[in-house]
């Protein structure tokens, strides 16, 4: 059974806010946008805003989170025999395939977080809140000593986001998946099965 009316309202009305965040920014710049103009644009009170995000920055950055959770699911869906920096990998590229063509708000969204250090600073937060979950899944996969397991997740998650800000560098054409593996081949040979 799903989730029921009033959650799915609830996530209906986090994706409004989000969604305006990411417009009005690349509309107007970051700078110039407030809570406010982000509340009206998705239909709701500035009080309804807050009870979703702390500021605008997290409600710009919400898909980076929402990114990263469907990246660990993916490791979590990946068969458990198989070793933990293969994992990521098989992990990080089926998931690129379902991330599809160039969104240009996602790729909007990246160039503000390189304007901007706010952002950047909230992107690496996103990435680091599902750190421990990931390196509870690669701790389980196989017997890793604990701080292995988490420098494994750490250097995982700071090469995914890597990948994307050198893709978004790289000609028009050049392929995320390949950038991805260029990344995440870099690492490998520091996680070889000891």
């Amino acid at each position: 059974m799903g989730p029921g009316l009033r959650e799915r309202k609830k996530v209906a009305t986090r994706q409004a806010l989000h969604e305006a965040a990411v417009a009005l920014s690349i509309r107007h710049g970051l700078d110039k946008v407030t809570v406010e103009a982000i509340a009206d644009a998705a239909e709701v009170s500035r009080r309804t805003f807050s009870n979703y995000f702390a500021g605008k920055e997290e409600a710009l950055l919400y898909g980076d989170r929402q990114r990263v959770r469907r990246l660990v699911d993916a490791v979590a869906e990946r068969p458990p025999a198989e070793p933990p920096w293969a994992a990521l990998t098989a992990a990080a590229l089926h998931f690129e395939r379902d991330l599809g063509a160039r969104d240009p708000g996602w790729v909007s969204q990246f160039r503000l977080v390189r304007r901007h250090p706010a952002l950047a600073a909230y992107q690496v937060s996103a990435y680091a809140s599902m750190e421990d979950e990931l390196t509870a899944q690669l701790a389980r996969r196989c017997p890793l000593e604990p701080m292995r397991a988490r420098l494994m997740a750490a250097a995982f998650l700071v090469a995914m986001r890597v990948a994307v800000h050198e893709w978004l560098d790289r000609p028009k054409g050049t392929e995320l998946a390949d950038v991805m593996r260029e990344s995440l081949n870099d690492l490998a040979p520091a996680f070889a099965p000891q």
